[in-house]
């Protein structure tokens, strides 16, 4: 049996797993109470396998997924990993067009689909590739349960679509070693994962953080508890019920969560430690207080994997700092300036990465490739500083700084001021043109407060005045990205951004 760091491929990620752990639960998946052993889950992998290698898949092959939190989601992928073919997930919310995006642009020649997305994309298939929509007991077969497969590091296991903040979705094409790379730093290094652990995910499988989670219970043995989705106001009662010790969660999910109302119970739990990104700063030790456990901030992206880390050993120093952490040991991380040279400790500039197990690139998109990889690093498009331990401070995306008056704003700080208010539950701040100060700053607001002057006035005590937004705008919601952001892509596509809003310096809505 090959060394856990040796492995390089989910195919032998999975064999491993089989052969230590057989009859261990694997997978729980909370909302059917449905529990998969390891050893089920490589016999009902192989059979779905056999059954797609029956019905015309070949290894190359994309095949496009649309299935909610079942089991046959991580199945069909860990079966196209065994047959060379590359799995496309397909996000359960897209209609025609942005469903037709994806299954075009990949070149899907099949897809798997729950009964609900069939019509859709039988409606969608004369505008792509795809020559047939499998339904799940398409995918049944009672013949042969043991069969050899193999797979090499570098073939390709997923093209994933990123949210598509910023034009159209971009496939990125995923290695089998970006997965493994993923889950085995995840259990050989911080935070350790091992089979005594009970691991938790709440996002939809389309999105990539309950796929490689699949990729770490495999690599650790730990079980993996599914929900339908996440709920905030049952969220830890499941995290009790099912005994869990580590979880990950990213974008509003610290806010929603500590809006809950405080419990007894808050504090009877197994967790050990919660990894989360964008980790609310201000409201970082409120977190840790709420739930006796400590928050691990981490870094990273559709196109590397995982990233930087926050390690047991730095975090009692940069509880509320900002910090995200070091490079994990399969990266390097730089901070560079416009030229693409790195910076002086301490000055802010762009991230920049490069290491083993990135994507190997935007699918059938060789320009914005080379743009992503230009001088030989991964290019983040985001902004942040590193102190001279080499610890990773991070300062907001590239799009998200807003020149007012020769001033620069990062919206990231004005969004996590607002976000201490207690009657907003989500902030958004964008650039508006202006023809005075060049730029001018909007804020979009979802929660119970409806006074702009009051909010600027609450902002003013928080920032220096310069940083006030202008424009005020209400919402019931926001258009979100699969990774819980507001996809603020959708919010600058107004023809007029003034339109609708509450303009405080001329004390009118516009």
């Amino acid at each position: 049996m090959k060394p856990l760091k040796e492995v390089d491929n989910l195919v032998t990620l999975l064999e491993r797993a089989v052969e230590l752990w057989p009859e261990k639960v694997a997978w729980m998946f909370d909302a059917t109470d449905e529990r998969l052993t390891f050893a089920e889950v490589g016999i009902r992998s192989t059979r779905i396998a056999l059954a797609l290698r029956e019905i015309g898949v070949e290894p190359g092959d994309r095949v496009a997924v649309m299935l909610r939190n079942v089991p046959e989601f991580p199945l069909t992928w860990l079966a196209l990993a065994k047959l060379g073919a590359v799995l496309v997930p397909v996000n359960i919310n897209y209609r025609e067009f942005d469903g037709a995006h994806v299954l075009a642009h990949s070149g899907a020649r099949f897809a798997v689909a729950a009964d609900e997305f069939v019509e859709l994309l039988t409606t969608i298939a004369p505008q792509t590739k795809l020559e047939r929509v499998l339904r799940i007991e398409d995918l049944a077969y009672s013949g042969r349960e043991n069969a050899v497969f193999s797979a090499v590091a570098e073939q390709p296991a997923n093209i994933q679509y990123t949210s598509g903040t910023t034009g159209a979705p971009k496939g990125c094409v995923l290695p089998h070693r970006y997965w493994t790379t993923l889950a085995v730093g995840l259990a050989t290094d911080y935070p350790a994962v091992n089979d005594e652990d009970v691991l938790l995910t709440a996002q939809p499988f389309h999105y990539i953080d309950p796929q490689w989670n699949v990729a770490l219970g495999l690599a650790a043995g730990a079980t993996l508890v599914v929900l339908d989705r996440f709920h905030p106001s049952v969220f830890w009662d499941k995290v009790r019920e099912h005994e869990v010790t580590w979880f990950y969660c990213l974008g509003l999910m610290p806010t929603l969560l500590l809006r809950i109302p405080a419990s007894d119970a808050d504090k009877q739990h197994k967790v050990r430690a919660i990894c989360a990104s964008a980790i609310p700063r201000d409201l970082h030790a409120d977190l840790e207080a709420r739930w006796g456990v400590p928050w691990f901030e981490a870094f990273g992206m559709t196109e590397t994997g995982g990233d930087i880390r926050m390690s047991h050993e730095d975090h009692d120093e940069l509880v509320g700092t900002g910090c995200i952490g070091r490079p994990s040991r399969d990266r390097e991380a730089m901070i560079a300036g416009e030229d693409g040279k790195p910076l002086p400790r301490g000055e802010t500039g762009e991230l920049l990465l490069r290491g083993i197990g990135l994507m190997q690139g935007y699918h059938d998109d060789p320009e914005a490739t080379a743009r992503a990889f230009s001088g030989g690093w991964f290019h983040t498009g985001d902004l942040a500083t590193m102190d001279a331990q080499g610890r990773v401070y991070y300062v907001g995306r590239t799009k998200d700084m807003i020149r007012r008056s020769g001033e620069n704003v990062s919206a990231d700080e004005v969004e996590r001021a607002l976000l201490l208010h207690p009657e907003v539950t989500v902030a958004a701040v964008i650039a508006v043109p202006d023809d005075l100060r060049g730029e001018e700053i909007k804020a979009y607001i979802v929660g119970t407060a409806t006074d702009p002057a009051a909010l600027a006035e609450f902002c003013a005590t928080k920032l220096a005045y310069f940083k006030v937004p202008r424009y005020w705008v209400f919402a019931d919601s926001l258009p979100m990205t699969p990774s819980e952001r507001v996809a603020k892509g959708e919010l600058r596509k107004a023809a007029d951004l003034v339109a609708g809003s509450y303009d405080r310096v001329e004390r009118r809505w516009r």
